[in-house]
């Protein structure tokens, strides 16, 4: 078998892998209710605005499902962005409540301050986003 098949079968077997593994949540998209759903827009800098911080609750946050993204405020003026989608089987997290990010399809649990697992089945951290906070606005980028 030359290397050019092996590599073709690798990718193929590796995406195959990666269905069987998806979450089967019979919820249908794997996502909950989110507390805000802004339009993503640009400004001069390129980012796009995700929310408004006064929109981001002090000790929680928010789902933002259409951009994947969940932003937090762990204390007063402090914002961090994760990504929304679970490290243990790639379902959107749904809610942000007692100082966790919380996903539905098996329960895996996050703190809002760093996204490390609070209660698994997860064993990764939510992956950071970076995001910069200007004049009340909260952009991704």
């Amino acid at each position: 078998m030359n290397a050019r098949r092996r590599t073709v079968l690798a990718a193929g077997a590796a995406g195959a892998a990666a269905l069987a593994t998806g979450c089967g949540s019979s919820g249908g998209d794997g996502g909950g209710d989110t507390s805000a759903t802004p339009t993503a827009t640009g400004d001069a800098t390129g980012g796009a605005e995700l929310a408004r911080t006064g929109d981001i609750p002090v000790g929680g946050g928010t789902v933002l499902k259409e951009r994947k993204v969940v932003v937090t405020q762990p204390e007063e003026g402090e914002f961090k962005a994760f990504s929304a989608v679970c490290t243990h089987a790639s379902c959107l997290v749904s809610t942000v409540s007692d100082g966790t990010i919380n996903c539905p399809c098996h329960g895996s649990r996050f703190s809002i301050t760093d996204a490390s697992v609070e209660a698994g089945p997860a064993t990764r951290p939510l992956p950071a986003e970076r995001i910069s906070v200007s004049g009340g606005t909260i952009r991704l980028g």
